[in-house]
């Protein structure tokens, strides 16, 4: 485990994006809430698993039913197109419609796939889901299940998403990642699709968390929950951010106070294994988080396996956050202690990673 703990809190980058990472979560709420497929997902108090780790309480978030699809995930993509097609005067009597013809495009990890393939189906367009070599093969499967073309090519996430972009610009057609960078900001209606979560949280949960973790790999998720977070409960909540150690793009580029690649070997965190940060995610994490943690695959596999027990088993991607929990417990770091209620994302189910 490594922690480093936040030295631009409250100042965030020199540089800083137009346009700040959303806590608004109104529009979300609105077309979301319109999807056939939504409903609220559970958050678990774990009162039981609280007590063995000596904290005050714990509450976990639940992601893995979210809209059929496994995933936080299924928020954003769904959300972005959902955007699109309101736009259309279709919209109320064809939704499935409203953008045919249309072709989204992006890469994926998996479960952002999953999103835009579904997106994409509800309203009526195409979409194609490049993955790299290293994802799992199930997820090729589930995709065209949704009746996404599915392209293999890339050894990693980050090259995949040049060959999507490079696709995207050759056809004309709609790149929809779930990041950011320079020249390219539609990411950013992917991250406020995420608002949903915290958004249900905030009805469900009976008191404020002294901490948060949240694991990353663009960091898509960890800055929506952070910017909802501190608009609601303000900052008094201490925010972790969790990632691979063969991927701490965040963590890096906090260190030299801009974006920067991250080199590392492929971690079993298949979902967080992103070498580059998205731009906006970075910009809102180094202003709001407090620490930002690395862990190694071993680290996170030997935490996880307790879930098992309380009906909560995930992936490594899925319960990295847990995981840093428990090795900042070990490591008596991030002050926590026996009064401290913390508040956690299982973001998707139990995979191959």
């Amino acid at each position: 485990m490594q922690l480093l703990a936040n030295n631009l809190r409250g100042k965030g980058l020199r540089l800083s994006p137009l346009k700040p990472v959303s806590s608004d979560s109104k529009n979300v709420k609105k077309l979301i809430s319109k999807c056939p497929m939504y409903a609220q997902t559970p958050l678990h108090e774990c009162t039981d698993l609280a007590n063995s780790l000596g904290i005050g309480s714990l509450h976990i978030k639940d992601e893995r039913p979210r809209m059929g699809l496994g995933s936080f995930k299924a928020l954003g993509a769904t959300y972005a197109i959902a955007k699109m097609a309101a736009k259309s005067p279709l919209i109320n009597d064809k939704p499935e419609k409203t953008l045919k013809g249309e072709t989204f495009i992006t890469a994926s990890a998996g479960n952002h796939g999953l999103s835009v393939a579904a997106g994409a189906r509800i309203f009526g367009a195409n979409s194609v889901i490049y993955l790299s070599k290293t994802v799992p093969k199930e997820f090729a499967g589930r995709l065209r299940e949704k009746g996404a073309e599915v392209i293999i090519e890339g050894a990693d996430y980050e090259a995949s998403m040049q060959a999507a972009a490079a696709r995207a610009e050759l056809e004309g057609w709609i790149l929809l990642s779930d990041s950011t960078w320079a020249g390219y900001s539609a990411g950013y209606d992917v991250m406020e699709g995420y608002l949903m979560m915290p958004e249900e949280v905030f009805t469900q949960m009976p008191i404020s968390p002294t901490h948060i973790f949240l694991q990353a790999g663009v960091g898509g998720l960890a800055a929506a929950v952070t910017a909802s977070v501190r608009s609601n409960w303000g900052t008094s909540s201490k925010i972790i951010v969790v990632e691979p150690s063969e991927a701490p793009a965040i963590m890096e580029s906090i260190k030299v106070g801009k974006p920067v690649y991250a080199e590392g070997e492929a971690s079993i965190m298949g979902r967080l294994d992103c070498k580059e940060p998205s731009h906006l995610a970075l910009y809102c994490l180094a202003k709001e988080a407090d620490f930002f943690m690395t862990l190694t695959d071993s680290e996170v596999l030997e935490s996880i396996d307790e879930l098992n027990k309380y009906g909560l088993s995930t992936s490594a991607s899925g319960g990295a956050g847990y995981a840093g929990l428990v090795k900042a417990l070990m490591n008596q770091s991030c002050n926590l202690d026996s009064n401290s209620h913390v508040l956690l994302f299982l973001s998707e189910g139990a995979t191959d990673d």
